[in-house]
């Protein structure tokens, strides 16, 4: 494996180990690792080709938003090797797209071994989710998407996983925008339920999808949960199910 290393880094922030690997099985690819824990998958030849199935669950969502191809707002809590917004300038152009990352160094680390796709509009705020979202400058308004993919290792911190830091995501979305949450679990469930209770206030219309032993038996696996303030999101969710990926199962939280 430390032959299809490509680069790392020392994280500042939280002192991990950042590193960048090519994919053994897929040529082009590239997988970034942070502290041991695999993180994000890219495809640099064809950035619209996502691996994991949490993520494409997540591009299922970006496609639903607005019309085909046009652009849309959207806002990336935690950066990872930056999949989604490669994603989303791969299939809606001229998209205009933030990024809050706490490790200050990563997203440059990220973007030198791994290129973003020309003509990616994205603005890079540095610092904790929780400190940005509730500064005093605005990152930006009416996002029509926020993506929350905010972990430490394994698990997301407490304090990003509260009613006031929602809140907070919540102010930044159009009236029909999307919050998109990847939750990360054990057998049981305990973090999607700590998610859904500090969502629940916040958000009257929230939607599960995921695999069906995550979503129908609680076993350990990703779960990414939808939240609105429209009731148009469950207008979504014969498209998103048609979408996959298989087997899987999405419906509204509480159904």
């Amino acid at each position: 494996m430390a032959d299809d290393v490509v680069a790392r880094t020392r994280l500042r922030e939280t002192g991990e180990e950042a590193v960048i690997r090519r994919d053994p099985l897929m040529e082009g690819a590239f997988e970034l690792v942070i502290g041991g824990s695999p993180q994000s998958h890219v495809d640099l030849g064809d950035p619209a080709s996502l691996f994991h199935d949490y993520v494409r669950r997540i591009g299922a969502v970006v496609d639903r938003l607005r019309m085909p191809g046009e652009p849309i707002t959207a806002v990336h809590l935690g950066a990872g090797a930056l999949t989604l917004p490669r994603y989303v300038q791969a299939t809606r152009p001229d998209s205009e797209q933030h990024v809050i990352e706490l490790a200050e160094g990563l997203v440059p680390f990220v973007t030198e071994v791994l290129p973003l796709p020309r003509g990616t509009r994205l603005a890079v705020h540095p610092g904790d989710a929780a400190r940005v979202l509730h500064g005093s400058e605005r990152v930006t308004r009416a996002a029509d998407l926020v993506i929350a993919d905010l972990y430490q290792g394994t698990s997301t911190p407490p304090h990003l996983r509260t009613p006031g830091f929602y809140r907070a995501a919540s102010e930044l979305l159009a009236p029909e925008g999307v919050l998109v949450v990847n939750v990360a679990d054990d057998d049981g469930a305990p973090a999607l339920r700590a998610h859904l209770e500090a969502l629940a206030p916040v958000f009257p219309h929230l939607v599960l999808s995921g695999p069906t032993s995550v979503v129908t038996e609680a076993r350990a696996g990703n779960g990414v949960v939808l939240a609105s303030a429209s009731p148009a999101l469950l207008e979504w969710l014969p498209a998103l199910r048609a979408a996959g990926p298989h087997p899987g199962a999405v419906h509204p939280v509480g159904a």
